[in-house]
């Protein structure tokens, strides 16, 4: 726990808890008069509960800020897992295709596409363009993302939904 007016000075230091356990933490932080504890006013904290509890017995008076980098983990694992579960269908079909193929005598011959890629190595290939901003893609993967948004405008949606709040992130100044 720190002190941000101290501003990683002397003072900066309040306390340091061993462990997550939210009775434990709210045990050692009660050590601090109460008039001390609610003039705090906010508190920055991370997605868990024991946290939001810990911040709420505590520090009754503070608001509570999740912090931007656990807000955007999980905007980016959302879209991930959209990428994930077209990949394991486009698996799906291309085993029931072989399958296919192997039954009527035929070697199967995947779909390349304009990129040299198959279908299912363009899904297991666009999974870090899809964490990065599309002004610092490669060329490579200014191309793959266009075979991927025109296949998938679910995994384009979902990608223009976690870039826009990286930008507000990033633009904004207000809470």
């Amino acid at each position: 726990m720190t002190n941000k007016a101290a501003k990683g000075r002397k003072g900066s230091l309040v306390a340091m808890v061993k462990g997550t356990q939210a009775e434990v933490v709210i045990d050692i932080l009660r050590k601090i008069p109460k008039r001390l504890r609610e003039k705090v006013r906010e508190v920055t904290l991370d997605m868990a509960a024991s946290m939001g509890m810990i911040v709420s017995r505590c520090f009754p008076k503070a608001s509570k800020v999740i912090d931007r980098f656990h807000v955007q983990k999980l905007v980016y694992e959302a879209v991930q897992e959209v990428r994930i579960k077209y990949r394991w269908e486009a698996l799906d079909e291309e085993n029931q295709a072989v399958e296919k193929a192997r039954n009527v005598g035929l070697s199967y011959q995947p779909e390349i596409l304009a990129n040299g890629d198959t279908l299912k190595q363009l899904l297991a290939r666009s999974r870090y363009l899809l964490f990065k901003h599309s002004d610092k893609w490669t060329a490579s993967q200014v191309q793959r993302s266009r075979l991927l948004f025109e296949r998938y405008p679910v995994i384009h949606e979902a990608y223009k939904l976690a870039t826009g709040l990286g930008t507000i992130f990033r633009s904004c100044k207000s809470k």
